[in-house]
């Protein structure tokens, strides 16, 4: 807009004219739909005409099946079997401890049995031996709590 030169209005005040500045338009093109439904007319009993577009009713979205199964329940079954697979190893393991010991103390046992065995051969077999010094204590004589000879 641009101003125009200033008037004198009737009761003396100065007044400023504005003239509007066309505005050009871009050119308009058509533009063809290829979607747009066809206009359908239907006549009722009494004779009125109702015309409107065809509406298609709504499609509703598939729901998504549920499983028969909860998630909770397949996370809870599979810590049970984890569980279960724990406990038999802890099973195992302690069978195994408990053979160990076992094993461990029948060798001492067998240990034990073995040197005792060759120490009561060694103190019983010295009496047979004819070497040192045999001492007749039949033939001494008591006197005075002294011990003769």
């Amino acid at each position: 807009m641009s101003p125009e030169p200033t008037r004198n209005a009737p009761n003396g005040r100065a007044v400023e004219v504005h003239t509007p500045t066309p505005i050009t338009l871009a050119p308009v093109v058509p533009v063809q739909l290829d979607n747009v439904p066809t206009v359908a007319s239907v006549v009722l009993p009494d004779g009125r005409v109702v015309t409107g577009y065809a509406v298609e009713p709504a499609k509703t979205e598939p729901v998504a099946a549920k499983p028969a199964v909860s998630r909770a329940a397949v996370n809870v079954a599979l810590g049970g079997i984890g569980f279960l697979a724990v406990c038999g190893g802890l099973l195992l393991l302690t069978t195994f401890i408990t053979a160990l010991t076992a094993l461990i103390t029948q060798l001492i046992t067998l240990t034990a049995v073995i040197f005792g065995g060759w120490i009561a051969v060694q103190v019983f077999s010295a009496s047979g031996r004819r070497e040192g010094t045999t001492v007749n204590i039949r033939k001494a004589v008591f006197k005075r709590s002294h011990f003769h000879r």
